[in-house]
């Protein structure tokens, strides 16, 4: 599948600075989630992000994912800064798969990762913030015949220097007929009243009461439950099954077979998983059969050995360390880590001949609904995909080939009645994708003062750009993930060599939680205390001397 398919994406006209418009007619609500959609003629919608209704209540549309990082409180902070709303009156609702959405920085594509949900809406959700509320005080003083000037927004209404005030919602209907003002001017952070206070965050309540709707508590009327056996062994195929004993445990309604493997379908999970266990398999196993830990260190350590490609070659690294007074090494190595979030991974998907509806906690919401509609032979637009709250997610449910979604998709395809598929907890830790694994081969040259005049590292893992989104990144056989947090280290060491393989494993991998930096970081900070400890000098003071030209990460390490 390819991951972008622009000609399949519909963009809407829009009104005003980029990124901003009036986008109506569309709405999408998972089920159990609070709020309410927007009522034809009762809700003031002056942009993608924002409905007020009449009844004061604020509709925020969250672009993000919320898997437990706060986003679901530190956007809604990011409008109702600008727009000064009563924070009691706020509510979300998960915001559906459209342009209108698109992250900021990936500019095609609606998801969340990379740290960048408050980063790439800073200024967008705050316009939007700033629009309505101008557009409340162009209606209050058209209301009140006086000038704007007059008037300001306060806690959910708009008050004239006079004392008379309006709620929010009593202007909703003439504000929703005015114009979508143009270059709003945006507060300064000296008049900051919600950005960096202290505040309570919204999904709490539903999170504590049990009311919050995860992808694993989504029902819908006739939804049955599917278990997928998959291959045991990375890429195997099915020769063969036998299904007889599982047919005949109680509650299972049909047994199929999907490019992942055989699809166990039932009343409810229990039975599923039970009619699962009793299927009798033949895989091949193909040339994975014989991978291990063990072969793959041996191949590592044999490649970290070698030169690879150079992410970083400063100075002159040969003549450093022929001219070193003493010479340090070291090796790291770090396992295949699955994501293992709390809440595995699953999916909801009604398959109705020329629409389609999806409901998962997902991270990559164009390219899940791409690959559906790709597997369903339908277009983008036929269907709709709610995101639900996602019980973490640290990459996983951002899955370049959107394997658990279009897994799904394919048991529906064939099922033709609604089904949930549920990985167990089991499957979702072999079921790959992992954290690569890595080996580290590190060294340093030390003059005679003690002074780290040469520093080389050599880095041996899979790429998680490979066959991904991002492989157009790759440059010179370089992933920019696989030495991030390497090859930009800012310490002071005039002779540098960095470079790194690359091999070509059937094990599937993923970027995990902060990507290259979980085991760079690791590394080099590492290796800094053991170079530190072996000169006899504090590594603080050490990493301070070596930060001179780096001032601003010299005083985060001062202030740490």
């Amino acid at each position: 599948m390819a991951f972008f398919k622009i000609n399949s994406l519909l963009f809407l006209p829009m009104g005003g600075p980029p990124g901003r418009g009036l986008v109506l007619g569309f709405y999408a609500q998972p089920p159990g989630r609070r709020g309410a959609g927007p009522v034809p003629g009762k809700t003031f919608a002056p942009n993608a992000f924002i409905r007020i209704g009449t009844d004061d209540t604020v509709t925020l549309m969250i672009n993000k994912s919320e898997m437990g990082q706060g986003v679901y409180t530190a956007l809604p902070m990011l409008i109702a800064e600008e727009l000064e709303c009563d924070w009691k009156q706020v509510r979300l609702e998960a915001a559906p798969v459209d342009p209108a959405y698109n992250h900021t920085e990936w500019v095609i594509l609606q998801g969340t990762g990379g740290s960048s949900s408050v980063r790439s809406e800073w200024d967008r959700l705050r316009q939007a913030g700033a629009t309505a509320r101008e557009m409340l005080i162009s209606a209050a003083a058209d209301l009140w015949k006086t000038e704007k000037s007059l008037c300001r927004a306060e806690n959910g209404k708009i008050i004239h220097q006079n004392g008379k005030s309006v709620t929010f919602g009593e202007l909703a209907a003439r504000a929703a007929t005015l114009p979508v003002p143009e270059n709003v001017a945006l507060k300064n952070s000296s008049q900051f009243k919600v950005i960096g206070k202290p505040i309570k965050r919204l999904d709490t309540p539903e999170k504590t009461t049990g009311q919050a709707v995860f992808g694993m508590d989504v029902r819908i009327p006739g939804m049955l439950t599917a278990l997928v056996a998959r291959s045991p062994v990375f890429r195997g195929t099915i020769i063969s099954f036998k299904d007889d004993q599982t047919r005949a445990v109680p509650g299972v309604r049909d047994v199929l077979q999907v490019p992942s493997g055989v699809a166990v379908v039932a009343e409810d999970f229990w039975s599923a998983k039970n009619g699962r266990d009793l299927l009798d398999i033949k895989w091949n196993e193909g040339d994975a059969a014989d991978l291990s830990t063990d072969k793959l260190r041996e191949m590592y350590k044999k490649l970290a050995n070698t030169p690879g490609s150079a992410a970083r070659a400063q100075g002159d690294i040969q003549k450093a360390f022929a001219g070193a007074a003493r010479l340090l090494t070291a090796e790291y190595e770090v396992p295949y880590l699955a994501h293992a979030m709390m809440e595995p991974l699953n999916c909801v998907v009604d398959f109705r001949n020329d629409h389609c509806e999806i409901w998962t906690g997902t991270q990559a919401q164009t390219l899940d609904r791409e690959a559906a509609a790709d597997v369903l032979g339908l277009k983008p637009g036929q269907v709709a995909l709610h995101t639900t709250l996602l019980g973490g997610g640290f990459g996983r449910r951002a899955n370049p080939q959107s394997d658990f979604v279009t897994e799904a998709a394919h048991v529906a395809k064939i099922l033709k009645k609604p089904v949930m598929v549920v990985w167990t907890r089991e499957d979702d830790i072999r079921g790959g994708y992992y954290r690569p694994m890595w080996n580290d081969k590190i060294a340093a040259a030390l003059d005679e003062k003690n002074n780290l005049v040469g520093w080389r590292h050599t880095i041996v893992g899979q790429s998680v750009f490979e066959g991904s989104a991002y492989e157009l990144m790759i440059e010179n056989d370089i992933d920019p993930s696989s030495v991030e947090g390497a090859e930009d280290i800012p310490y002071d060491i005039p002779n540098i060599l960095v470079d790194v393989h690359s091999p070509k494993i059937s094990v599937p991998v993923q970027w995990w939680r902060s990507v290259g930096h979980s085991h760079t970081a690791f590394v080099v900070e590492s290796f800094i205390d053991e170079v530190a400890h072996a000169t006899q000098k504090d590594p603080f003071e050490f990493r301070r001397a070596l930060l001179g030209g780096h001032p601003r990460h010299k005083h985060v390490l001062e202030l740490a």
